[in-house]
C-alpha cells in the first residue's frame, strides 16, 4: 500500500472495487479477531474503541461475517457505527456458513437462507443496507445461479448495494457474474499463498471484478506475531493446537 503523509497524518488512499463504482479505503479492517478466533475475544467497549481508532486513521472499509462470534461481531460493529458517520463507512459482511464446527462446516446457499441471513444481518448491524454482501463459502448443492438470483433481488430492494464471492472457483465466478455483476472476490493472498495468481486474478481482470485479499500478513506471521506458545486457550487456534497435542499423544 502506497500511503503518503499529509503533515503528520497518514492518508490512506481510496480505491474502486470492481467496475460498478464501489469505492473503499485501500486498507480495510477485518473484524474477525475482535470476537476471538485467533485470540481471546475483546469486550464490546474495547472492540468499539478499536473500530473507532481505525476509522480515525482513515479506514472506512470494515469486514465481518455471520460466523464471527458467531453473530456477536456484527452487533459490536453495529454499536460502533452508531458513533460514526454511516455514509462514510463501507460494510462488507458474509453469509453462507450455517454451522462451523472447526474444522468442519455446513454451507447453505439456498434463496431462503440467503434472505434470512440478510434480514438478520441488517438487524444485528442495525443498518438499512449492506454495502458489500459476500457468499462466504459456495454451497455445491445449490446452483450458484439460484443464490445470486436471490442476492440480485436484495439489491433491487435496496438491502444490498454490491455482491461478492469468497473462496469461489473460476467457473463459479463466471457463472455468478453472468447473473448479476460481481463486485469483489475475497480470497487468501499473501507471500506464501499465491494460488489465485494462476486463474482467479486474470479472470477478475477480464470481468472487472475487484480482489479483496484476506490474511495478507499470513495471519500475523509476517508481522512478527506468529507465536504459538502463547495462543489463547479459548481461541480456535488454541483449541486446534490442544487437539493436535491430544492426537499426537494418542498415537
Amino acid at each position: 500500500m502506497e500511503d503518503h503523509e499529509e503533515g503528520n497524518q497518514v492518508v490512506i488512499p481510496r480505491v474502486k472495487l470492481g467496475n460498478q463504482g464501489f469505492e473503499v479505503s485501500k486498507l480495510g479492517f477485518g473484524c474477525l479477531t475482535l470476537s476471538g478466533f485467533y485470540n481471546s475475544p475483546l469486550s464490546d467497549d474495547d472492540g468499539i474503541s478499536v473500530i473507532q481508532h481505525a476509522f480515525n486513521k482513515g479506514i472506512t472499509f470494515f469486514d465481518t461475517s455471520d460466523i464471527y462470534g458467531p453473530h456477536t461481531n456484527k452487533i459490536m460493529l453495529g454499536k460502533a457505527l452508531k458513533q460514526l458517520p454511516r455514509e462514510k463507512i463501507q460494510i462488507a459482511t458474509k453469509f453462507g456458513v450455517q454451522v462451523l464446527n472447526f474444522p468442519h462446516m455446513i454451507v447453505n446457499g439456498t434463496p431462503e437462507y440467503v434472505r434470512s441471513c440478510c434480514e438478520a444481518s441488517l438487524k444485528r448491524l442495525d443498518v438499512e443496507y449492506i454495502d458489500l454482501y459476500y457468499q462466504h463459502r459456495v454451497d455445491t448443492k445449490t446452483p450458484i445461479e439460484e443464490t445470486i438470483g436471490e442476492l440480485e433481488k436484495l439489491v433491487q430492494e435496496g438491502k444490498v448495494k454490491y455482491i461478492g464471492l469468497s473462496e469461489a472457483s473460476p467457473d463459479t465466478i463466471r457463472r455468478a457474474h453472468a447473473i448479476h455483476p460481481i463486485t469483489a472476490v475475497q480470497m487468501e493472498w499473501s507471500i506464501w499463498t499465491r494460488d489465485i495468481e494462476g486463474e482467479i486474478i486474470p479472470l477478475c481482470r477480464e470481468l472487472g471484478i475487484g480482489i479483496v485479499p484476506f490474511s495478507p500478513l499470513g495471519r500475523g506471521f509476517f508481522a512478527g506475531k506468529g507465536v504459538v506458545e502463547s495462543l489463547a486457550t479459548n481461541s480456535s487456534l488454541g483449541q486446534l493446537r490442544s487437539r493436535t497435542w491430544i492426537a499426537t499423544l494418542a498415537l
